[in-house]
């Protein structure tokens, strides 16, 4: 009888065991087509993107917080301009691929998962890869400093110029 019981211990724990096996599978590192996780918001002016590009804020400007929050969606090649933040500008990519350029610098790929720091008074951009849209949180802190100024267009020139 005391043979049967870890014959059975035993078999429960491989059982265990791969159901566990089952539910860790690894996953891809990206999957594609997810739902965005805000809504698509306003389309940026064309006098500050290259393409299409639109914001959602989600924690407006005020004295409390003094940070700017927001979610912008970018159609695939669609960039910002040139542009600074006085107080500096975090990016959390949450979906995509695109591109990040601090002035001086190459440009640099950003995916999903990673966080950009611009700092203040920088001149940068940011924007999709030529084929893959791109999402983005962006906070501005310290915003009774300013929040962005805008300056001309990053043209195709630079936007393709990607060395890896």
């Amino acid at each position: 009888m005391k043979n049967l019981n870890i014959v059975k211990d035993f078999g429960a724990l491989v059982l265990f065991a791969l159901l566990l096996s089952c539910n860790n599978q690894t996953q891809p590192e990206e999957i594609v087509n997810n739902p965005p996780i805000f809504p698509k918001g306003q389309k940026g002016p064309d006098k500050f993107f290259t393409g299409n590009a639109y914001n959602y804020r989600l924690v407006p400007i005020d004295s409390t917080y003094t940070t700017l929050v927001g979610n912008v969606y970018f159609e695939p090649g669609a960039r910002s301009n040139w542009h600074t933040h006085p107080a500096g500008q975090i990016l959390i990519i949450t979906d995509g691929v695109g591109y990040h350029q601090i002035e001086g610098g190459s440009i640099q790929i950003m995916k999903k998962g990673d966080v950009i720091t611009c700092p203040p008074n920088v001149r940068h951009w940011h924007g999709a890869s030529p084929d893959r849209e791109l999402q983005q949180l962006y906070i501005v802190p310290n915003s009774e400093k300013g929040i962005v100024n805008w300056m001309e267009p990053v043209t195709d020139e630079q936007y393709k110029n990607f060395q890896s």
